[in-house]
């Protein structure tokens, strides 16, 4: 992430949405001189607060689309950003490796001729009988589970990671404000946003983060834009049997599309479901307590310690984020769905290119 040659220091870029896109948008684009501003009037509630953070990209085996390019620029861009990033908090990292199992026969045949058809891609399969198991068939009796394990995968803190860009991004002099734009329209070459306390922003280049908020402030028609929102729930769980120590397990975990977080001896994360709707349903939260066939006794809704949900977009007709110019000076980067954390660096770098076409 080098200092670009050209400087844009009288060019104004106003960033709707302060989540973990807003944010490492405006990160990068920091190092063209850009003066910007982030507005977002409820930053503690977006769903980055409520992310999980899991990063997965050599194990996605869809290797061809827009989507493996975004996460192919993402893997190579993310132990740039760490590098650059701890200069601001040390206490951020990647932290590997992640599993991916499963206690069905057919799946895992098809993760293990995934992990062969790519040797260079550090994909190592283990089978139910790998001792590297011993202590995950423990905590799961009964389950025979294998799968692979990426070392390269694994999870970034979301909420280290929100700190961190807070961190950066003051010091950068990045000027945020907490209040609602009610309104945008284009005034000669110009873009003029509307606060809710009245107060008029004008900007060269506005850029849409802020997920399904962005269909208030355009007409979805005209730029031909769906979305819809993804709910994910996500829980804690305390468990106070003597015998289970989650500490003995990986860090991260993804067992039949369910992923794992060990936080310490007694608690671990299971997380999450996709819901297509605005409020969390009991029924859903079911999938979180029944992804194994033999449930060891501590996976009871019994001993939730904790329970949240974020809501999220995923675009329809067309394939996840949404990175679009829609007019000059109005650009969208959103419809993340389960990726945000990961694509961040490979977006934020779409962002910082197509920029260029707007001045």
């Amino acid at each position: 992430m080098s200092k670009a040659k050209d400087t844009f220091n009288n060019i104004k870029v106003l960033i709707i949405g302060s989540g973990i896109i807003g944010k490492s948008n405006a990160f990068k684009l920091s190092d063209y001189g850009f003066d910007i501003t982030l507005v977002d009037h409820d930053e503690i509630h977006n769903s980055s607060h409520a992310a999980l953070g899991i990063l997965m990209g050599k194990m996605y085996q869809k290797r061809k689309g827009r989507s493996w390019i975004l996460r192919q620029k993402s893997s190579e861009l993310w132990p740039k950003w760490i590098n650059i990033l701890q200069s601001y908090n040390p206490n951020l990292r990647i932290e590997k490796p992640l599993y991916q199992l499963t206690n069905d026969q057919k799946k895992f045949n098809k993760l293990a001729s995934f992990a062969n058809n790519y040797p260079h891609d550090d994909l190592e399969i283990v089978e139910a009988e790998s001792n590297i198991l011993d202590p995950i068939s423990e905590i799961f009796k009964g389950n025979k589970l294998q799968g692979i394990i990426s070392r390269q995968d694994g999870r970034i803190n979301p909420k280290v990671l929100l700190e961190t860009l807070d961190i950066a991004l003051k010091l950068k002099n990045i000027k945020t404000i907490n209040n609602q734009i009610i309104k945008i329209k284009k005034n000669n070459k110009k873009w003029n946003l509307v606060l809710k306390t009245g107060e008029i922003l004008s900007s060269e280049i506005v850029i849409l983060c802020n997920s399904l908020d962005s269909l208030k402030l355009i007409n979805p028609e005209i730029y031909d834009i769906k979305l819809k929102p993804v709910l994910g729930q996500a829980v804690e769980i305390f468990n106070e049997e003597k015998d289970i120590n989650f500490l003995s397990l990986p860090k991260f975990l993804n067992i039949n599309g369910k992923n794992l977080i060990t936080i310490n001896e007694k608690k671990i994360i299971i997380g999450s479901t996709d819901e297509y709707n605005f409020k969390p349903e009991d029924s859903y939260l079911n999938e979180l307590f029944e992804f194994l066939e033999h449930k060891p006794n501590w996976l009871d809704k019994k001993n939730i310690s904790k329970r949240w949900f974020g809501i999220r977009s995923r675009p329809e007709g067309e394939p996840s984020p949404l990175l679009k110019s829609l007019e000059k000076g109005l650009i969208i980067c959103s419809g993340f769905y389960k990726n945000g954390i990961l694509l961040a660096p490979a977006c934020s770098h779409w962002i910082s290119e197509e920029i260029k076409k707007h001045i």
